[in-house]
């Protein structure tokens, strides 16, 4: 059966295309077409990910049970595929780490332990700058 482009699917294809640079969540297309006046309904949202997810199109992460999965189009090979991730424990952003020590680390993996690590599922927990400077537990980890 030949698959037809949909209305819904070509904007939202659109949305992940204008937003590459960061990991979106399901809820949110669905309130940024509600505000703009193109409300498309959670099923069909979840339908349209899917089908990108399988074409390769959109990558899913799945961080947390029970958490809200994320994606980020990759058709550009723009995805996070040679990066790992931050994400903080209080605000729940997910940062991307462009950092040649994270590197040092995974060869090193590598070479002492025969272990290759795939960055791109590799995620670091912890507080972010923003949320250790208000100050929710914050002084607890600096103690550490």
């Amino acid at each position: 059966m030949a698959e037809y482009k949909t209305k819904q699917r070509e904007m939202i294809l659109d949305y992940m295309i204008k937003n590459k640079d960061i990991h979106v969540t399901a809820d949110m297309i669905i309130n940024y077409f509600k505000l703009h006046g193109t409300p498309i309904g959670k099923t069909t949202v979840y339908r349209n990910l899917d089908k990108l997810v399988a074409d390769n199109v959109v990558r899913k992460f799945t961080i947390d049970d029970g958490v809200s999965a994320c994606y980020q189009y990759a058709a550009d090979g723009s995805g996070c595929m040679e990066h790992y991730h931050f994400k903080c424990s209080e605000c729940g952003n997910l940062f991307h780490v462009h950092c040649d020590f994270m590197n040092e680390i995974s060869e090193h993996v590598y070479k002492e332990h025969g272990f290759v690590i795939d960055s791109s599922k590799t995620v670091f927990y912890g507080l972010c700058e923003e949320c250790r400077n208000k100050g929710k537990r914050g002084e607890k980890i600096k103690a550490r």
